[in-house]
């Protein structure tokens, strides 16, 4: 009993699909979305050698890829919320440093306040003529 053989028009066609998947974009198995063979090969969801095996849609693939010159829409969408996050961090931080600069001053003035409250109160009590009631509580 031999082993059947391999498909070779369905193994082009999901090579095909994946790699017009890949360039538009769009990829339904791959992380990244890269234009590289690896990815083409994780995209189509076929052994390396098989793959290597049409070695001319491969060639077209990484030619096409060279000729898009451009980031794939999937990559550059995660880019560019990247670029987003990262402005919206450095905004929270200035904004955390401010704060707790208002925090520190704030600080200062209560020790400094408390200070003061406690000295007025030294000096009425040091005051003459000056009788304070038990406290009722």
């Amino acid at each position: 009993m031999g082993r059947r053989p391999r498909d070779q028009e369905a193994d082009r066609a999901a090579i095909q699909a994946a790699a017009e998947r890949l360039l538009a974009g769009t990829p339904l198995r791959s992380r990244s979305g890269r234009l590289t063979a690896s990815e083409l090969i994780t995209e189509c969801d076929l052994r390396r050698d098989i793959v290597y095996r049409h070695t001319d849609l491969v060639q077209d693939f990484q030619a096409r890829a060279k000729a898009q010159d451009s980031t794939p829409t999937a990559m550059q969408e995660l880019a560019d919320e990247n670029r987003k996050l990262k402005a919206e961090a450095d905004d929270l931080k200035d904004e955390l440093r401010q704060e707790r600069a208002r925090t520190k001053s704030m600080r200062m003035i209560i020790a400094e306040l408390s200070l003061e409250l406690e000295q007025a109160k030294a000096e009425l009590e040091d005051a003459v003529g000056v009788t304070r009631l038990p406290d009722r509580r």
